[in-house]
């Protein structure tokens, strides 16, 4: 009975925290179609967010992102959406849990393409794999206080003690955000995030000063949107420039007539390549 009446608090809780942040200010820093066109399977899509729960992972990770998905291309057996939009991302969501969703979801938010170095197309389908396998699956809302915790917008904590935050509550990894779920997939191929590098010494016959880094990898659970972006193993893309622009065909405005106009999304052809 206690336990249903928490569930219940939870998901309530968690519609709360999922709704949209009326002060945010949407900036879209690349073209749809030039997303769509640049994106690759297997690549960590980072998205800004502009919902109260991105506000709170954002201040406790010092990150503009607050959201990961993973890109896997189109399902097979997943109807295509009502707009049209084929479900192409894998991502683990607040109230609806882990889910495929269209990369629409987010053409007009400031996203980023992480994209892993080097990591052959048989990891790579097993990542993608493991990321669908996982659809389905939802948050434990029973233990509310990972949600509660994030009422507080900006809580007094140590900068050292922010990231330990976000695994308050039920302990289990993926329950407090959609990153821990990516890292669970590349940790079933031991592809790297971020590792905890210690150097041991390794004297050979030639070099008795030689040594080796020993790698460990953080528990999944500790990933935050931001590790993707900071990781010396993704590489950043940029779909603006991926397509190959060329900043000559801008049009500039001239000094003094700069206006508040319309998102990079909505601005013609002509205007950005």
């Amino acid at each position: 009975m206690f336990a249903k009446a928490l569930s219940a608090m939870g998901r309530l809780l968690a519609s709360y925290l999922n709704q949209p942040n009326p002060r945010y200010m949407p900036l879209t820093t690349s073209k749809p179609d030039m997303l769509t066109r640049t994106i690759r399977r297997g690549d960590v899509l980072l998205v800004e967010g502009n919902t109260r729960f991105s506000s709170a992972i954002k201040y406790l990770t010092q990150s503009t992102w607050s959201h990961a998905a993973l890109y896997v291309g189109p399902i097979t057996g997943l109807n295509i959406g009502q707009d049209g939009d084929s479900p192409v991302l894998i991502e683990a969501d607040v109230v609806e849990g882990v889910r495929a969703v269209p990369l629409s979801l987010y053409a007009a938010m400031h996203t980023r393409i992480c994209r892993p170095v080097g990591l052959s197309e048989a990891d790579r389908n097993e990542v993608i794999a493991f990321a669908i396998g996982s659809i389905g699956k939802t948050y434990d809302l029973k233990n509310i206080w990972d949600l509660v915790r994030y009422l507080v917008p900006t809580p007094p904590v140590p900068i050292r003690w922010r990231r330990t935050m976000l695994l308050l509550g039920s302990g289990e990894p993926t329950k407090a955000i959609c990153s821990s779920l990516i890292a669970q997939a590349f940790e079933r191929v031991r592809y790297p995030v971020l590792t905890q590098v210690t150097v041991h010494p390794a004297p050979t016959r030639d070099c008795s000063d030689c040594a080796e880094e020993h790698h460990r990898t953080r528990h999944a659970s500790l990933c935050t949107p931001r590790d993707f972006d900071i990781s010396p193993y993704f590489r950043i893309i940029k779909p603006t420039i991926e397509c190959d622009f060329d900043y000559r065909m801008l049009r500039w405005t001239e000094s003094g007539q700069i206006s508040a106009g319309p998102t990079l999304a909505n601005l013609p052809s002509s205007v950005i390549h």
